[in-house]
């Protein structure tokens, strides 16, 4: 009795994971129907952002330029003040040593409006460019900010319409994996399907093959899967292998 109920055990496993395997395969589809998309709506919005604080910088870098050449035209009227006053200085010195002393200083505030001149010059021509460059990053955000949307409305889109079905698989899944009481078994069937190219775990023997990989299954293992006593492998891919009265029997109860 105990070997009798130990056998049901295996083949209500078997069925269980194929029956997990189908619905979790529903929902590979609807989300390969997605396609990139998530991954681009995501992409494309870390781009607007780095774009974003791309003009924050170079409108922070402008107000420093403005601020610099605001400042040196202070200068230059300072200097040019200064000019003045010893000019007129020197027409009241009372003798050499004070002209010259004023002479030179007239000398060092010119060289100071030079400088000045010079820095106005060079901040300008920075100043138009990173302007320029403001300029063409707004433009590159609102030209990247329609593409998301548009990605955004087309994601959307496609998430409400298989939003409801997609629920109820997921619900689905996660009630199969709770009466798989085995979660030894149940580790082995994610593991399993995580590391299969197309998310199959549990597949047929079609035409004496792995319906996984197609290697050949000798006929003794042939004979034990179809007896469903065992939980059996296949010993080239690993995926976990049922005949296909099974499968079609599985396949009846869900349309059922």
């Amino acid at each position: 009795m105990e070997q009798e109920k130990q056998e049901m055990t295996n083949e209500q496993k078997l069925r269980m994971l194929y029956e997990l395997q189908q619905v979790d395969s529903k929902i590979d589809e609807l989300r390969i129907l997605q396609g990139e998309l998530p991954i681009e709506v995501k992409d494309m919005g870390d781009e607007v952002e780095g774009l974003k604080t791309r003009l924050k910088n170079i409108e922070n870098e402008i107000k420093e330029l403005e601020t610099q050449i605001s400042d040196r035209r202070v200068q230059i009227e300072n200097a040019n003040a200064a000019i003045s006053r010893y000019k007129e200085q020197q027409d009241n010195v009372r003798n050499n040593r004070e002209y010259d002393n004023l002479t030179k200083e007239i000398e060092y505030q010119s060289l100071e409006i030079e400088l000045c001149q010079k820095r106005i010059k060079e901040y300008t021509a920075t100043l138009e460019a990173r302007q320029a460059d403001k300029a063409k990053t707004i433009t590159d955000i609102e030209d990247r900010t329609v593409d998301l949307n548009q990605k955004k409305a087309e994601l959307n889109d496609i998430l409400s319409e298989t939003k409801e079905q997609t629920e109820a698989l997921m619900a689905r899944s996660q009630e199969i994996e709770g009466q798989i009481e085995d979660q030894r078994v149940l580790t082995a069937f994610k593991r399993i399907r995580k590391n299969a190219h197309n998310g199959l775990a549990v597949v047929t023997v079609e035409r004496d093959a792995c319906g996984g990989c197609h290697n050949k299954i000798p006929a003794q293992r042939q004979l034990d899967i179809r007896l469903r006593k065992k939980i059996i492998v296949c010993e080239y891919c690993g995926r976990i292998l049922i005949d296909t009265d099974m499968a079609n029997e599985v396949r009846s109860e869900e349309t059922k």
